[in-house]
């Protein structure tokens, strides 16, 4: 009989109540003084985990599907304006060829990114328009915009963020944030699934693409958000060497070229050089 795994559900349970709370916060609920009222955070926190899941169950999958032994995700809750720092699985068996490489490291990305855009579009076409003056003079938190979510704020409500205030939806909020955690997992360094990626491409010259992207987030961190400099570091610590795949003679064919070409389009798109800013 089957184990039932019971630290991913206690943290998936957790994670979800963190971002329960945090959606409900956003929503400006005082969870202390009205807990009832926390299940106001669902929209937020139901849009986020689904992007979570999407991901690393993606993951999962692939991995399956390439006799690659992987953990279900563990989801990570956390005191934060998002309540999560995320989901990973953890491998327990080599990557054997570059296709599987490519396979397991774009599936979470690719998939996530299409249930955030989803959500952005949702998301956006019930967020509130307002004229730039209309919070100038209150302190608040506002996000970046990447190229794709500019795009989709045209499209979808007609109006350029950089020329009107946009009152996200927490539908929306949550799509932002998967589009932020897209472009965080696709940089090419290290293990990252963008990582991934590169050392299937480019094989040993991964280690100095891993490089050169440190110390270009580092020069961001100095000059645009100074959390590029804390994500510089971190990298830095976990690691920029990518582990070998057994059978590295075995070469990309076409469909996992464009799969990464398709992942470098996705990188350049939800990249945005200060993500969060006080105004």
């Amino acid at each position: 009989m089957r184990k039932i795994p019971y630290i991913h559900v206690i943290l998936f349970i957790a994670t979800f109540l963190t971002t329960l709370a945090a959606g409900a916060l956003q929503a400006g609920v005082n969870i202390l003084k009205e807990p009832e009222r926390i299940i106001e955070g669902m929209p937020f926190a139901a849009t986020i985990m689904t992007i979570l899941l999407v991901h690393e169950f993606s993951h999962y999958i692939a991995s399956k599907k390439h006799h690659t032994e992987a953990t279900l995700p563990y989801f990570i809750p956390a005191p934060s304006i998002i309540g999560t720092f995320g989901a990973f699985i953890k491998m327990k068996s080599p990557i054997i060829t570059r296709k599987a490489l490519v396979d397991i490291g774009a599936s979470g990305p690719i998939a996530g990114f299409i249930v955030s855009v989803v959500a952005c579009i949702i998301g956006l076409s019930m967020s509130q328009v307002l004229p730039l003056q209309t919070i100038a003079s209150t302190p608040a938190l506002g996000l970046g915009d990447s190229l794709l979510f500019s795009y989709l704020s045209e499209l979808t409500l007609g109006v350029a963020p950089d020329e009107h205030d946009i009152l996200l939806h927490p539908v929306a909020f949550a799509g932002w944030i998967g589009l932020f955690i897209t472009f965080l997992n696709l940089m090419p360094i290290g293990q990252l699934d963008g990582g991934h990626i590169a050392f299937a491409v480019f094989g040993e010259r991964h280690k100095q693409i891993s490089l050169l992207l440190v110390v270009t987030l580092m020069f961001l961190g100095l000059f645009f958000w100074e959390g590029w400099a804390v994500w510089s570091v971190l990298m830095l610590i976990l690691g920029i060497k990518h582990p070998p795949v057994i059978y590295w003679e075995t070469p990309l064919d076409p469909r996992r070229k464009f799969i990464s070409f398709l992942c470098l389009i996705i990188l350049i798109i939800t990249f945005m050089p200060s993500p969060f800013k006080f105004l």
